[in-house]
């Protein structure tokens, strides 16, 4: 038993796959209530798939797919749910007097000692990813339950009646509800979609950028639905014609999670989208946002300049919001006075001042910016210039010696520029207020778990050929377990910088075509959309189809 109770990390510094300064470096940074393979996971020193492999080759302790495990329902009742929930396993089967278990940590040892008095069975381990117990947790020990019990309680075509059954925690739909947030939240979901269609409510998951299908519901259990989501965030029930907005703040396996809840009103009954803002993952730190040592160097001295506006510019959910965030988070210290006006508040930084937005009462992004500059502020950021009193506002603020940060929605960086100039402000105040433009997109990064390398199609050399690149080796993902079976897991962003400097002011002071700026940007090594991503391909990190999903190849 003594050889079984080595330390993980011991472990893989032995294996090869871990360096002592990596270990000792996570050790000193993770909290006291992560746990060391979860801390690694999460700094992308290893791959859950390497920890599982290394845990069952020097442990001897099996690796089982839950996926492919005929799991029997009166196995997992011997362990509670809340106790299977706390240390992250399933039991499998028993024999005799021993009950298999799987376990994401195998060498939680205070986890099998508990079992071990709790059940009076030998307990013997097998390891699973935490995904996949999660999954397992979640079909047995939560969904089953608050499904069936809602087909009890809901005759077909019955309507909300009953206002208890909404709003008491122990009801059939209150479990529902958090049910379908929590497998959203522990999915890595960004959105949840409440679909209605002509005979069933089709819940769908936007995964990595894709939305994906997760259940269809009855017709009949969607006015309970929407009525429940719309008590949590404090929405108008009776009103179901006009568009409403609002927001959730709950716990999440002890995880705090902020919702915001949009409805809008279609011929099927009200449609639902609920947009996932994970508190506890806004840690934001500019060297973790995927730039490459150019754009890095690029963006950091934009950001640093003392006045001057910087636009982070992108279709919604290119994750603009999280490079403001980063950027706010790197000028954040006690010498600078630093305000925003968003709509809404999406993350809480402390130290930052935060106005939200009110437009009932008349607080708009342009009042709220006019009250700033009185507030003597260092670095003003806008959560997006939607109007052309709000950029004419942030271009004067600009001016008059304040740093400005915001986001505009436009196609890429030198369509910004048009942009400003459609709406009214003039071009000279552009040339003199812009520093700098950051065009962002986000793209599927190849599953780590499944990857493998392949020889470029023709095609491929022909693209990247056109950009001045050449490719020979291409990295995709088989599909498996980890990635369900898309090859795909998490994603990374991909920049264009552009930077503002004489030339380019002089072509805006004359109007000049935008072609010219595009041929100037070339000219003075800006790195586009396209060439960012292809960079990113030959690095390993992700595919050529998904660079041109989200970027044009002129």
């Amino acid at each position: 038993m003594i050889s079984q109770r080595k330390r993980l990390g011991d472990i893989l510094v032995d294996a090869g796959l871990l360096s002592e300064e990596q270990l000792m470096q996570t050790l000193k940074e993770k909290t006291k209530s992560q746990k060391l393979g979860d801390a690694l996971i999460e700094r992308g020193y290893i791959t859950e798939q390497q920890l599982i492999e290394v845990l069952e080759f020097q442990l001897g302790i099996p690796h089982i797919s839950l996926f492919r495990y005929p799991i029997e329902e009166p196995i997992v009742s011997i362990v509670p749910g809340d106790v299977a929930k706390r240390y992250q396993l399933i039991p499998l089967k028993k024999e005799g007097d021993k009950l298999l278990v799987a376990m994401a940590d195998p060498m939680d040892f205070t986890a099998i000692d508990d079992l071990r008095l709790s059940t009076g069975f030998q307990i013997e381990r097998a390891i699973a990813t935490k995904d996949d117990i999660l999954k397992a947790h979640n079909k047995f020990y939560n969904m089953d339950e608050s499904m069936s019990e809602l087909m009890d309680l809901l005759p077909q075509g019955s309507v909300l009646s009953d206002e208890s059954r909404i709003m008491e925690e122990d009801s059939p739909i209150v479990k529902l509800v958090n049910q379908i947030i929590l497998q959203a939240v522990l999915q890595k979901a960004s959105d949840i979609h409440f679909d209605p269609q002509e005979t069933k409510l089709a819940v769908r998951y936007r995964l990595d950028g894709m939305l994906k299908t997760d259940r269809n519901l009855p017709k009949h259990m969607q006015n309970m639905l929407t009525a429940r989501i719309k008590i949590m965030a404090n929405l108008n029930i009776t009103e179901s014609r006009l568009p409403q907005d609002g927001r959730i703040k709950m716990n999440a396996e002890m995880h705090p999670v902020d919702l915001r809840v949009s409805t809008l009103p279609t011929i099927y009954g009200e449609k639902i989208v609920l947009r996932i803002l994970d508190l506890g993952s806004s840690l934001n730190n500019l060297d973790n946002l995927g730039f490459n040592k150019l754009n890095y160097q690029r963006f950091t001295q934009l950001i640093e300049q003392p006045n001057g506006i910087v636009l982070i510019t992108g279709p919604t959910g290119s994750g603009k919001s999280s490079t403001l965030y980063a950027a706010l988070n790197r000028l954040n210290d006690e010498e600078s006075n630093i305000v925003t006006v968003e709509d809404p508040v999406e993350y809480q930084l402390e130290g930052v001042n935060q106005i939200q937005v009110n437009s009932n009462v008349g607080l708009t992004f342009a009042n709220g910016l006019r009250a700033i500059l009185r507030q003597d502020p260092d670095v003003v950021m806008v959560g997006e210039i939607r109007d052309t009193e709000t950029a004419e506002i942030a271009v004067r603020a600009s001016l008059t010696g304040h740093l400005v940060l915001s986001t505009i929605h436009t196609n890429d960086s030198i369509g910004t520029i048009a942009r400003l100039t459609d709406m009214g402000v003039e071009p000279f105040l552009v040339a003199a207020s812009l520093s700098g433009i950051v065009a962002q997109r986000l793209v599927r990064r190849v599953c780590r778990d499944c990857q493998k390398q392949y020889k470029a199609t023709e095609r491929e050399k022909e693209i990247f050929s056109k950009r001045g690149m050449k490719i020979e080796i291409v990295t995709r993902g088989k599909g498996c377990g980890t990635c369900n079976m898309t090859g795909y897991k998490g994603r990374l962003a991909i920049h264009e910088i552009l930077v503002v400097d004489e030339h380019i002011r002089q072509l805006i002071m004359n109007n000049r075509p935008m072609l010219e700026v595009r041929e100037y940007a070339l000219k003075s090594g800006t790195i586009f959309l396209i060439d960012d991503g292809l960079l990113k391909v030959k690095k390993g990190l992700t595919t050529t189809e998904e660079i041109l999903r989200v970027a044009t190849s002129e």
